[in-house]
């Protein structure tokens, strides 16, 4: 008998909670901004799931209202294709990633049958992930980049506070758009342009991106400079952990300040409005960390990491 409460007991404890209370995850948001920039791509998610969770997501804790780990995933219904990476994604943040690896074993967190991301900004979270992984017999390929984050959300973590200071505070200067720019408006971006935006993604030029880039577009903040014909000719989104992407600028506007333009105009209404934001650079991009350099972003101290999970029977190559 003593045996079977033993195993009970460990079973118990990789179980996570559902925090689907609205103060509660408020009381997270709030807890999540003392661990920053560790914690900011679940901070950022859980910035939109209390703000109408338009991708359906949910948030799992192991325990509450002191936790160790947070889990944000989406819902079951929205898992339903098996080879679909936007969708299935999965974003940790720990305050012992070294931990985490009991976890990430429990079939009920994570579904190993599927094409899956793990993202975070804990290096040390990989080991955990890797050890999961392989008692599944699932193949994990690791992604870094830099992580370029704002002085404003840098300072979320030492404040204790879940706002972020006025344009006016952060130095940095405005733009005299329309004076500056007769011939170019600055708009969110129209879902009409998705196809537009998937084919341009690195990471896209795929039917399941296409839909992935129009949801984005539809559900989440977006920014734009229509050129003198109308078209977008720069322009960023926003994902579901508030990280911007898909940034990009046709090549004969370049170095000319178009992207610069939507990107100022686009953090001036992030920010206004209260919204966290973020961005990644690979690391061999100097062009594009000299880019957001320029835009006021800092290398954080921690990096971006993402773990993409195959399992055996749906390894692509």
């Amino acid at each position: 008998m003593e045996f079977l409460l033993e195993g009970l007991k460990t079973e118990v404890s990789h179980k996570m909670i559902l925090l689907n209370n609205s103060q509660k995850l408020l009381a997270l948001y709030k807890s999540l901004a003392k661990s920053i920039p560790e914690s900011l791509k679940v901070y950022g998610s859980v910035y939109h799931i209390n703000h109408g969770n338009p991708f359906n997501l949910e948030v799992l804790v192991d325990s509450w209202p002191e936790y160790q780990t947070v889990i944000i995933r989406p819902q079951k219904q929205e898992m339903t294709d098996d080879m679909d990476l936007y969708t299935n994604v999965y974003r940790i943040f720990s305050k012992e990633p070294q931990k985490s690896q009991e976890v990430l074993k429990n079939c009920e967190i994570i579904n190993w049958k599927q094409i899956l991301q793990i993202q975070g900004f804990q290096e040390s979270l990989g080991e955990g992930i890797r050890e999961a992984a392989f008692s599944k017999s699932v193949k994990v390929e690791h992604s870094r980049a830099i992580l370029c984050i704002t002085e404003d959300i840098l300072n979320l973590n030492a404040s204790n506070k879940s706002k972020f200071g006025s344009w006016a505070e952060t130095g940095h200067p405005d733009v005299e758009f329309e004076s500056e720019t007769p011939n170019f408006k600055y708009a969110p971006l129209d879902v009409s342009y998705s196809g537009l935006v998937n084919d341009r993604w690195r990471q896209g030029k795929n039917e399941r991106s296409l839909r992935y880039v129009k949801r984005c577009i539809e559900a989440l903040p977006t920014a734009c400079l229509l050129g003198p014909e109308g078209v977008p000719v720069s322009w960023t989104t926003m994902d579901p952990s508030c990280e911007l992407g898909m940034g990009y600028c046709m090549e004969i506007y370049r170095k000319r300040g178009k992207m610069r333009q939507a990107m100022v105009q686009f953090m001036k209404y992030l920010r206004q409005n209260n919204i966290p934001f973020y961005l990644s650079v690979l690391e061999f991009n100097e062009d594009s960390l000299r880019s957001v350099r320029h835009n006021g972003f800092l290398e954080a101290t921690c990096g971006w990491h993402q773990w993409t999970c195959y399992p055996q029977n749906l390894v692509p190559f």
